[in-house]
């Protein structure tokens, strides 16, 4: 009996001690963390604040941010069933506890040590959920997990559990972009909260725990089974009836996404807007009630958006079909169920084998016929719903393919016939610059169940279709004020969010020589009659081997004029003239063109335009070109405001470029406002006689393809790099400057020269941007003169000397004149007196 009696009083002495060690900690840690705590009677004033907007320059919305949508329920309108469900699948306790649930700390208590350290669920009660998300980091730690319960502590003592609640669901996540019950019922139902269904409601419901895992639109299976688990545990808690059960488990899924419609697509630009505004006020950002005006126009952005997807799809057809997005999608839910993995559903299956029992017997309810189509295609619908859109291309799935015609289900349940008209281009991609066989049956090229992408003709009928392989990019920008007018980043925001106008810094090519021949005119060395030698070079470029540059026709044309070699893209000429102006100078001479000198090569592989640069970066230097040699720099937030009343935050003021201003003028007003004078950077008269060489270039050079705009105002020039891995063309008039970007984000090559892949797309651009304005051309400089020239040698002609071409030139600049090829005496004789030949005679 002494041994038992030990025995009994060790072990009660040992539970005292831990409890009393229990209390210490936790007074210990009250004492230790509550000096740093929230003061939680804020949240009694907390306001749901106005996400970030961003518009065009006209007020046009393009895009919109943040945490929470003015969408803020009162406790008093939240439906009994969406508390219920609530309570259900986050904290059946809630009603009852003080703000923690002892079992739930006791279950992360123990996932604590089995983690070492790291807290995995969590046992968080709704009150703690809201001191996290409200007054804490997300971070799963310890300490962070202490702070949470003296906060929910507090919190209950000072809020009511109503206003707790409501806290709770005006503030939760709960996927697409959707924070709060009231955004998530118009987010994927198009609906208010008191519109719901039961099914519904368990929906919404089970997103707390994973917004993308348990996401109707994203995974239907395993949201169905989430769903019912909750309506099974609301039967269990006894908040509904079985009844209500039986109908709610066996409603098919329904949720559809529902987006926030932007005026303007834009998508790029609003990233950036977003971007700026993190910069700019940091976590208020998204809920002060910002509004970004920015410099993008509302009619030309949609320019840019449909001439850089049409040229993108362009190229794909002339290279191939790629093959289907997926395979063996099953047609119905109840096929997709029996397919999907179970992982992190464990909790809710181990309930009750009714959970999969039921949600299998909504998958069965979800049935859905389609007038033309064999059998159940519930799923592929629901897969057709979750899959967006690239931009004009839009999902279908192949429901048949026989002979020279493909079936399609697209979005919204409609079957639809694709003609051989359509499919017949599809010819297997076996590499950039080769295709494989025309196909001679549809099922060639995809069958049931395979996932496509389709686009509508003008006359409504459908063409197979696919994501371009090639990417791309297009920037518009005002030469006089540096402002972004429109800008794609790529071929959909959808598709890949990587802005290449700004981000992908990519070699430049024939695209950079202008610059080389400007340094080479303003210097005074060379002129646009200087005659250069198309001919080999040998270099040492500092590597084991020696540089041989080629042209890129492989031919060599032997002595030639800039104006010429220009228009052709003559690499070999282009290396000598940089020689000859000095590659330091002329490294310093590009500065003023926002070329940074640590991003271009100490290099004769600079003529041609080896540096990588980004489209931006290249659109800004050739406006410098467009507004007569002024330093502008590229912006694009034009005001930002705040809340209805848009109270004045920030404004831009840009240097301008202004020809007639007076030397030395620093300001000058616009519309009734002050901008700074922008820097002269170039000469007027280089820069008006390489504008004028730079129209050769569409009239009779690589950019010919720009002619069908039938203007007389645009120049512009080509460009390609190695082994064609980027295509270009940036071009202008003096309102409007406009480069297009083309290549791979691998960098491989696209097989296509700048004139091919590049030129379309700015010339259909460019086409819609100026439709209905006048001729845009500088005016003549008074220090540039014209002259008749010996095209053969570049040398000035006599007055009294026939024949030659005109060509202009700086005043101060001019050549020296033709020497006589004849003695005067043969001209005295010959009667050609002052020609310097005896064609006369002859």
């Amino acid at each position: 009996m002494t041994f038992f009696r030990t025995l009994i009083l060790s072990l009660f002495s040992l539970i005292v001690a831990l409890i009393g060690a229990t209390v210490l900690a936790v007074v210990g840690a009250a004492i230790y963390f509550s000096p740093g705590l929230p003061d939680v009677r804020q949240l009694q004033d907390f306001e749901l604040h106005t996400p970030l907007r961003i518009f065009t320059n006209d007020g046009k919305l393009i895009g919109e941010f943040g945490e929470e949508r003015r969408m803020p329920v009162d406790f008093a309108d939240i439906p009994q069933d969406m508390i219920n469900a609530l309570i259900a699948a986050e904290d059946t306790s809630y009603f009852d506890h003080a703000g923690v649930d002892p079992r739930g700390i006791a279950r992360a208590a123990v996932e604590l040590v089995q983690s070492g350290g790291s807290i995995q669920s969590g046992g968080s009660t709704i009150t703690m959920q809201v001191a996290r998300n409200y007054m804490l980091t997300l971070d799963q730690t310890f300490t962070r997990k202490i702070r949470e319960i003296l906060l929910a502590l507090q919190m209950e003592k000072i809020l009511d559990k109503d206003e707790i609640f409501e806290l709770y669901v005006n503030k939760i996540f709960l996927g697409n972009r959707a924070y709060g019950i009231a955004a998530a019922s118009e987010t994927y139902y198009d609906k208010p909260l008191a519109e719901l269904t039961l099914a519904q409601t368990a929906m919404i419901a089970g997103l707390p725990k994973a917004p993308s895992a348990f996401n109707p639109l994203a995974n239907s299976e395993r949201s169905l089974i989430r769903r019912n688990w909750i309506l099974f545990r609301m039967r269990e808690l006894g908040h509904i009836d079985n009844d209500a059960y039986l109908a709610a488990v066996q409603e098919p899924v329904t949720a559809r996404r529902h987006y926030t419609q932007t005026e303007v697509d834009a998508a790029y630009v609003s990233e950036m807007a977003r971007q700026y505004a993190i910069e700019r006020f940091g976590d208020k950002a998204y809920t002060g009630g910002y509004r970004i005006y920015t410099t993008i126009d509302s009619e030309m952005q949609p320019y840019a958006h449909q001439a850089l997807a049409n040229g993108l799809l362009a190229y794909d057809l002339r290279h191939g079909w790629r093959g289907s997005e997926q395979q063996d999608i099953a047609a119905s839910l109840v096929e997709a169920q029996e397919q999907t993995a179970t992982q992190g559903l464990e909790e809710e299956l181990s309930e009750s084998p009714e959970i999969r029992q039921t949600a299998r017997q909504a998958a069965e309810r979800s049935q859905t016929q389609v007038e033309g189509v064999d059998g159940d295609v519930s799923n592929w619908l629901q897969v057709l719903e979750r899959t967006p859109n690239y931009g004009l291309l839009q999902p279908a799935i192949v429901v048949k393919s026989s002979g020279r015609e493909m079936q399609v289900l697209t979005r919204g349940g409609e079957l639809q016939t694709i003609a051989w008209s359509g499919l017949n281009w599809a010819r297997p991609y076996l590499s950039p610059r080769s295709r494989g066989a025309e196909p001679s049956s549809a099922d060639q090229i995809a069958v049931r169940g395979d996932l496509v992408r389709v686009i509508e003709n003008e006359d409504g009928t459908l063409r197979l279709s696919q994501r371009p392989d090639a990417e791309g990019s297009l920037v518009a920008q005002d030469p006089r004020t540096g402002a972004i007018l429109a800008l794609q980043g790529g071929f959909d925001f959808n598709a890949s969010k990587f802005n290449r106008a700004i981000q992908a810094q990519r070699q430049s090519g024939s695209i950079f020589k202008p610059f080389i021949y400007l340094a080479a005119l303003e210097d005074g060395g060379m002129n646009a009659a200087s005659v250069v030698n198309d001919s080999p070079v040998v270099l040492d470029d500092g590597s084991n081997s020696l540089w041989r540059p080629v042209n890129s026709s492989r031919d060599f044309l032997g002595p030639m004029r800039l104006r010429p070699a220009l228009a052709r893209s003559r690499n070999l000429v282009t290396i000598r003239v940089l020689q000859t102006t000095g590659l330091d100078h002329t490294i310093r001479y590009l500065e003023g063109f926002g070329f940074s000198p640590d991003r271009l090569p100490r290099g004769l592989s600079l003529a041609l335009g080896s540096a990588s640069l980004t489209p931006m970066e290249m659109t800004n230097a050739y406006s410098v070109l467009a507004n007569g040699g002024f330093q502008v720099a590229p912006w694009f937030i034009e005001r930002v405001t705040r809340n209805d009343d848009e109270e004045l935050v920030d404004e831009a003021t840009p240097q301008v470029a202004c020809p007639s201003c007076a030397e030395g003028q620093e300001t000058v007003e616009i519309d009734g406002k002050e901008y700074p004078v922008a820097t002269r950077v170039a000469d007027p008269a280089a820069v008006y006689i390489l504008r004028d060489m730079l129209r050769d270039v569409i009239t009779s050079g690589t950019g010919r393809g720009a002619l069908s705009l039938n203007r007389d105002d645009i120049v512009g020039k080509t460009g390609t790099t190695n082994s064609q891995r980027d295509a270009w063309f940036a071009g202008f008039n003096s309102d409007l400057v406009t480069t297009v970007w083309v290549g791979k984000d691998s960098n491989d090559s696209i097989a296509e020269y700048g004139s091919n892949a590049a030129l379309p797309i700015w010339v259909d651009f460019m086409g819609d941007a100026l439709e209905g304005t006048p001729s845009a051309l500088p005016e003549r400089p008074d220090t540039v003169v014209s002259a008749r020239v010996d095209p053969t040698t570049g040398y000035r002609l006599a007055d009294g000397q026939s024949g030659g071409i005109s060509e202009l030139f700086h005043r101060d600049h001019l050549p020296g004149y033709q020497q006589r090829r004849i003695s005067r005496e043969l001209e005295e004789v010959s009667g050609s007196q002052g020609s310097g030949t005896a064609e006369s005679i002859f």
